[in-house]
C-alpha cells in the first residue's frame, strides 16, 4: 500500500509540474488495490471457486466485449489486441491457480480444461499474443507443480520480465545489432518502434519529471501518426519513463518487485504461488510491448491474480474460541 500510495503522489506532482492528467494512474492504483483487496477475501473464504469465477468473467468480458475482441478495425497498426491478451492470461492464470488449490479431481480437471479452453479462445478471436501467454501460464504451472523450492522459480521469473524489458529499451536506443534488430521489428511493427524511440527521447529530455502524465500523445509525433491516435507508446516501461521520469519508472519496477517478493513469502502452496508469478510475468511481458495497463479491466485482474495467491488461508487464521459461560448454578473455579 505505500507503493500503490506513492505511485499515486508521484502521479500528482508530475502532473503538477507539467500540466499532465494523472486520472488514469490514480484509476489504475485504485483497480489493482481494489482487485487485490478482492483476491485477498474471496482467496481466503473460497479459494477454488473464486479464481474459477474470475476465470469465467475474463472469458466471458472477451466474448461480450468488441473493444477486447481483436479485428482488423482495432488491431490496425495497434489496437486494443494488448487487453485482449492480458484478460485472457489473467485468465488462465486464475484457472491454474483454482485448479491446483481444487482437492477433488473431477473438480481440477476441469479447471484444467477451462485454462486450456483460454487459449482456445485466444485463437478464436485471432489473438496470437493471447494464445502465446496462456500456453505460457499453463505450461509454468504444470511445471510449477513439481518444483519444490520457490525460490528459483520467483527469481526466474524476475529475471525473465527484466530481460523483456531490457530489449525492448535496447529496440528503442537502437542499441540492437542489425539482424535481431530486423527480425524484432517486423512483428512489433514499425510504428510501434518509433513510439518507443520518441518515448526515450522525451525521458532523456526530463529525466526526473518526464513530460507529466497522460501527455506523451501530445508531444509525440509518431503518436500523432497513428490513425487513430491513441496516445500510448505501447510500452509500460517506456510510458512511465516519458510521462513520469526515472522515480514513476522505479515505482512501477518496485510494485512488481514486491508482488513477486509476497508471491516468495505466501502461505499458499507452492504450485499456486508460481502459477501467479508466471501469470503475472508474462502480463509484465505483454505490457512492455502494449498499451495493456490502460484498461482498468486487466488491472483488477492482475490485483486479482495477486491476491488470491497470497491471501491466508482460512484455516490458519487467529481466530480464538469464546470462552465457555458457566451455566447458572455452576460455580467458578479459580
Amino acid at each position: 500500500m505505500v507503493l500503490l500510495g506513492a505511485c499515486s503522489a508521484w502521479s500528482l506532482i508530475t502532473a503538477g509540474a507539467h500540466e499532465g492528467r494523472p486520472e488514469g494512474v490514480l484509476l489504475a492504483v485504485l483497480a489493482v488495490a481494489a482487485g487485490c483487496a478482492a483476491g485477498r477475501i474471496c482467496g481466503a473464504l473460497l479459494p477454488v471457486a473464486a479464481p474459477g469465477a474470475a476465470a469465467v468473467a475474463g472469458l466471458a468480458l472477451v466474448a461480450t466485449t468488441p473493444g477486447l475482441a481483436a479485428s482488423p478495425q482495432i488491431s490496425a497498426p495497434l489496437g486494443h489486441t494488448g487487453a485482449t491478451s492480458a484478460v485472457l492470461t489473467l485468465s488462465a492464470g486464475a484457472a491454474c491457480c483454482a485448479a491446483w488449490a481444487a482437492g477433488a479431481p473431477a473438480v481440477r480437471l476441469a479447471l484444467w480444461l477451462l485454462a486450456a479452453g483460454t487459449a482456445v479462445t485466444a485463437a478464436a478471436v485471432g489473438s496470437t499474443p493471447g494464445v502465446l501467454g496462456c500456453a505460457a501460464v499453463l505450461l509454468s504451472s504444470l511445471a510449477a507443480g513439481r518444483m519444490r523450492h520457490r525460490g528459483l522459480g520467483v527469481a526466474g521469473l524476475a529475471v525473465a520480465a527484466a530481460g523483456v524489458t531490457g530489449t525492448v529499451w535496447a529496440i528503442a536506443a537502437g542499441a540492437l545489432p542489425t539482424g535481431p534488430a530486423a527480425a524484432l521489428e517486423g512483428p512489433l511493427t514499425r510504428h510501434r518502434v518509433l513510439l518507443w524511440r520518441d518515448a526515450l527521447g522525451l525521458a532523456g529530455d526530463d529525466a526526473l519529471l518526464g513530460v507529466g502524465p497522460g501527455r506523451f500523445g501530445d508531444v509525440s509525433q509518431a503518436a500523432a501518426q497513428a490513425l487513430p491516435p491513441d496516445g500510448k507508446p505501447h510500452s509500460a516501461s517506456l510510458q512511465q519513463a516519458a510521462e513520469q521520469g526515472v522515480v514513476g519508472m522505479a515505482l512501477l519496477a518496485a510494485v512488481f518487485g514486491w508482488v513477486l517478493f509476497a508471491l516468495w513469502r505466501s502461505r499458499r502452496s507452492t504450485a499456486v504461488v508460481l502459477t501467479a508469478g508466471a501469470t503475472l510475468t508474462a502480463l509484465a511481458v505483454i505490457a512492455s510491448v502494449s498499451n495493456a495497463l490502460s484498461f482498468t479491466a486487466v488491472s483488477v485482474g492482475a490485483g486479482l491474480v495477486a491476491g488470491v495467491a497470497t491471501a491466508r488461508p482460512l484455516a490458519e487464521g487467529t481466530a480464538r474460541t469464546p470462552p465457555a459461560v458457566p451455566a447458572r448454578g455452576d460455580r467458578l473455579v479459580r
